[in-house]
């Protein structure tokens, strides 16, 4: 009991030099005394010392922009449109718009081409220009056949796929037999043009099956009036752009065996 009277009795001194031995780098306080009497803790600090920092010896701050992005000297690009040109420059820039072709010329189609040989067809006894036959249009066969299909399938028919068929085959028997009779030859586009706008008048018997049947008598005098017709206008178009001249009658009859065959689809 005596020593623990002694230990309570004694005041022991703590931390009187900072942690480690250092000199100024660690805790700067300075614990005087601790003191125990009757169970309580009698702590007192005598002195105090916080560390101050020297500012002037710090790294230099970086300078200007450096490291950072500036806006404003990065601003973005912009489309800015040019402004058309005026006075010599817009004439001649004019002139050179205005001397572009039309789109339907690029594109191979004439419109007034178009119109001339479908009124060759629907008139066989008018004269027509050589030259416009040279064209290779393929704009009005493709419509004719579309349209004669067509109206096929509204007569619940459905041949597409033989007048494709029976027109490529009979456009290449023309093709070998008309280089075969003429002295400049053809091309294979005439023929397919040519054979194609000739098929408008069975188009139109086409559209007299949907009203009437064309198995009886009136039905014969009509198909066999439409496949005259057609071998008509073909072998007259055929006779003006290939300078055949008294063959109209040779170059009619083949004519005559395609379109029989495509009035017999339009009839049965």
């Amino acid at each position: 009991m005596a020593g623990m009277g002694s230990r309570k009795g004694a005041s022991p001194s703590f931390y009187s030099s900072p942690p480690g031995g250092g000199g100024g780098s660690g805790y700067a306080g300075e614990f005087s005394s601790y003191s125990f009497g009757g169970g309580e803790a009698d702590l007192s600090v005598s002195e105090q010392n916080f560390e101050s920092f020297d500012y002037a010896n710090q790294a230099p701050q970086p300078s200007g922009d450096a490291g950072y992005y500036d806006p404003a000297k990065s601003a973005p690009q912009y489309f800015v449109p040019t402004v058309p040109p005026t006075g010599a420059a817009a004439s001649e820039f004019e002139s050179n718009f205005e001397d572009e072709p039309p789109l339907l010329e690029e594109l191979g189609i004439n419109p007034n081409h178009i119109i001339e040989k479908t009124r060759s067809v629907l008139n066989p006894l008018r004269t027509t220009d050589a030259a416009i036959l040279q064209d290779t249009d393929l704009a009005g066969p493709i419509v004719f056949c579309v349209m004669f299909g067509f109206i096929l399938l509204l007569s619940g028919k459905v041949q597409f796929g033989y007048i494709y068929g029976i027109g490529l085959i009979g456009c290449v028997g023309m093709y070998f037999l008309l280089n075969m009779m003429s002295v400049s030859g053809v091309s294979l586009g005439v023929i397919v043009s040519v054979l194609g706008y000739c098929l408008l008048p069975m188009v139109g018997l086409a559209g007299v099956n949907l009203l009437l049947s064309l198995q009886g008598i009136i039905g014969t005098v009509l198909t066999a009036l439409a496949v005259l017709w057609c071998s008509l206008s073909a072998s007259k178009l055929f006779v003006t752009a290939l300078a055949m001249q008294h063959q109209q009658t040779l170059v009619a009859y083949p004519c005559a065996l395609v379109y029989g065959v495509f009035a017999l689809l339009a009839v049965f």
